[in-house]
């Protein structure tokens, strides 16, 4: 174990001392060249990760490193605009800390977004994917270590780490706005690097439709403390070896900035029937 109660009480504090009464409900961690929902919330206090107690940088392209809380479609949220990666060289419970620290502060749902290589060969790079289920099989925890009561239990269950009632909301907010919306499993890869086509074969046959590097750490942790999750995917890239092509962070940018009003107005449109 990284952390003690203590430390995430004190983040909690920490964070508490700026938002004076304030109460955030709805966390949103928000991936790759998707932070700029944070910059629409209105009365927003924001707070640099550097100066909360015992968070960590994020360093990833496209990640500001901030929170920012106020008031989004009549929701008061608490916006990760960035999120930390086992990559970075960070363990699945730095990756994950902020969750435990917002649920702290009072979040009870989680949106998690991210923008992922599609392995699904019947969809297209562009499409989005409501997330119905997660692989995460060939690393760590970020539950392993002592357990801490406070947030749960020793042995959760993960059956509905997503939940099903914010799935089926999703999907109807979808058809209202004319969104094509996929379903499908995420599978996880701890990166930096892009996976090779065979990993992404490996990663279809075992039921995977499209890969990332994030997400599945954060919503691990949401599900251990009580969290209800709703996972939206922009699947930014065929995955490797899909395409004869080499794949780049730029095109995960560019993808980003080409869907900003579908995925925005999507997430958007899902934060406010909450």
């Amino acid at each position: 174990m990284d952390y003690t109660m203590d430390q995430y009480r004190a983040s909690a504090q920490a964070i508490r001392d700026r938002l004076g009464d304030f109460v955030p409900k709805v966390a949103m961690v928000l991936g790759s060249g998707l932070g700029y929902l944070g910059d629409e919330v209105e009365n927003a206090i924001a707070i640099d990760y550097q100066d909360i107690p015992h968070f960590k940088a994020s360093t990833a392209p496209g990640h500001k490193g901030r929170l920012v809380f106020g008031m989004l479609e009549g929701q008061r949220v608490a916006v990760m605009q960035g999120r930390m990666h086992h990559y970075e060289g960070y363990s699945y419970e730095a990756v994950s800390y902020a969750v435990r620290a917002l649920r702290l502060l009072g979040c009870d749902t989680l949106i998690v977004t991210n923008a992922a290589g599609c392995v699904n060969t019947d969809w297209k790079a562009g499409d989005l994917m409501l997330i119905t289920d997660q692989i995460k099989m060939f690393s760590d925890s970020p539950l392993r270590g002592e357990n801490l009561p406070d947030f749960g239990v020793r042995f959760p269950d993960a059956s509905h780490l997503y939940t099903v009632r914010l799935q089926e909301l999703a999907r109807e907010t979808a058809k209202e706005r004319g969104i094509p919306l996929r379903e499908g499993v995420y599978f996880y890869c701890y990166g930096p690097q892009y996976e090779t086509p065979a990993e992404i074969r490996a990663a279809r046959l075992l039921g995977g439709d499209a890969v990332g590097m994030s997400t599945a750490p954060e919503v691990i942790v949401a599900g251990h403390c009580g969290m209800e999750v709703l996972g939206l995917t922009l699947l930014s890239n065929m995955a490797a070896g899909i395409l004869d092509q080499p794949l780049s962070e730029q095109e995960v940018l560019d993808a980003a900035a080409a869907a900003r009003e579908k995925f925005s107005g999507l997430v958007r449109a899902c934060l406010g029937k909450m």
